[in-house]
């Protein structure tokens, strides 16, 4: 059973990763010539699909750790 500072600590840096994945996807929808509307869903969307992606992952590992 995983340490719940090492769970936290784990959920962070993903939180963060996606912080930083949504403001470069808003950032280079700007620069595409989208509006800001646009490029907020954009960066949204981009934000819910890598905490997805890191979801999806943990569920598929998690068997090989318990």
């Amino acid at each position: 059973m995983p340490e719940p500072a090492v769970v936290v600590l784990a959920s962070a840096l993903v939180f963060i990763v996606a912080l930083l994945t949504a403001a470069g996807a808003g950032k280079l929808a700007r620069l595409d010539g989208a509006s800001y509307p646009t490029a907020i869903t954009r960066a949204a969307a981009t934000f819910a699909a890598v905490l997805t992606v890191a979801a999806a992952v943990t569920a598929a590992l998690l068997p090989l750790v318990l």
